[in-house]
C-alpha cells in the first residue's frame, strides 16, 4: 500500500452535543478546483451512518501531542462512549457545517459530501471543501501561510505513528535556476 498517510480525526454529527470522532488514514486531496478530498470508512463504523445521514464532516489534522487521543479514537467506538471527553478533546461549533471541529487540531477542513462510492471493505466519501480553519499559532505572519513544520503534524505508516520531519525542498526546487553569485 501507499504510505505514509495522514492520521486524521474526522468529526461528524449535527452539533457539539451530538457528534462523534473517528480516526481515518485513508484520506487525501483529490481536486484543487473545486477543492475536494475523500475519506474511506467501513460501513460498520458508528460514524459511517452519521456521515451518510448528514452528508458532511470535518477532517482534523493531528499532531504528535494528539497521538494517544488519535489512536484511542480509532480503536474505540462512539456507540458506547463519548470520545471527546474520553480523550480531553474540545469540540468547537462548525462554521459552515453542522458538525464540530477539534479545537486542538492545527488545521480543520469542513466538508460536504458530494457522493459515496462503495469500494468493498470501505466506502469512499467524496467531499467538497467548504471551509478551512487554521490555528493562528501556525500562521506565518510574514507570508500568511500555514507553517507545517511548526505544527508538529504526524503521519501513519504500517501500523505506526510518525512525527513529520524537516522540510527538504519545495515544489519545483529541482529545476529552479540558481542565482548568480557576485565575486
Amino acid at each position: 500500500m501507499v504510505y505514509p498517510l495522514p492520521a486524521a480525526l474526522v468529526s461528524c454529527g449535527t452539533g457539539v452535543d451530538d457528534s462523534n470522532l473517528i480516526t481515518v488514514a485513508w484520506t487525501g486531496t483529490i481536486c484543487s478546483d473545486p477543492a475536494m478530498l475523500y475519506i474511506s470508512v467501513r460501513r460498520e463504523r458508528f460514524s459511517y451512518d452519521i456521515i451518510r445521514k448528514t452528508m458532511e464532516f470535518t477532517l482534523n489534522l493531528t499532531t504528535e501531542a494528539m497521538a494517544a487521543a488519535t489512536d484511542r479514537c480509532g480503536v474505540t467506538s462512539g456507540r458506547d462512549r463519548n470520545k471527546w471527553t474520553d480523550n480531553s478533546l474540545t469540540p468547537k461549533p462548525g462554521i459552515k457545517v453542522g458538525c464540530p471541529y477539534v479545537e486542538e487540531s492545527p488545521l480543520s477542513i469542513e466538508c460536504r459530501v458530494r457522493s459515496i462510492i462503495p469500494l468493498g471493505s470501505h466506502d469512499m466519501f467524496l467531499a467538497e471543501v467548504v471551509n478551512v480553519l487554521a490555528d493562528d499559532r501556525f500562521i506565518n505572519p510574514e507570508t500568511g501561510a500555514f507553517d507545517l513544520a511548526s505544527s508538529g503534524l504526524m503521519a501513519y505508516a504500517h501500523g505506526g505513528y510518525y512525527r513529520l520531519g524537516a522540510k527538504i525542498g519545495k515544489f519545483g526546487f529541482s529545476v529552479e535556476k540558481k542565482k548568480k553569485q557576485k565575486n
